[in-house]
């Protein structure tokens, strides 16, 4: 499986005399999602707005699920040569943003859009699907997630669909 080089996280903060420092930095392994399209590495996820900066517990410990109710997700997804995740829709606001690789964002109405290194999408509560169209090459992207309220539809609020849930796009 190719594979990209683990996932750095710097964290800072602050010493008992008030100057900047780094609290932890390391590196982590992306772990493999449940339809084995890609690879995820939890950065960091914060609860609350605003965010507590004197908290000393570690954002990346948190029990999570796709998104975080009322906070915030960095998230590093690894998306495996030639693999197409399952539609997908959140109560969320989403940006993705492109680091290496190439990636097809997919809409429900089979409309796709290239997305290349540096380009940013911002997913709002949309129904979605990713393709990485490399027959070899794994694509790295860094997807923030914040709670949002759900889209609406003639003032109907459109549902959550997970992945797990097994749409093909």
């Amino acid at each position: 499986m190719p594979t990209l080089p683990p996932v750095r996280r710097i964290v800072t903060g602050h010493d008992a005399a008030g100057k900047a420092v780094v609290l932890s930095d390391a590196a982590f392994d992306g772990v493999p999602n449940p339809s084995g399209t890609s690879l995820h590495t939890t950065i960091w996820s914060s609860q609350g707005l605003p965010v507590d900066n004197d908290d000393a517990s570690d954002g990346r410990e948190r029990k999570l699920d796709l998104t975080l109710p009322g906070g915030s997700i960095i998230r590093v997804v690894d998306m495996l040569p030639g693999t197409v995740a399952p539609m997908h829709r959140t109560n969320s606001l989403d940006y993705g943003i492109v680091i290496s690789g190439a990636i097809e964002l997919i809409l429900d109405d089979r409309h796709s859009t290239l997305v290349e290194p540096g380009g940013i999408v911002v997913q709002r509560g949309t129904i979605h699907s990713w393709r990485n169209p490399s027959a070899d090459v794994t694509a790295r992207v860094a997807f923030v997630l914040i709670d949002a309220t759900p889209a609406t539809v003639n003032d109907v609020p459109l549902r959550e669909i997970h992945p797990r849930e097994g749409l093909k796009p």
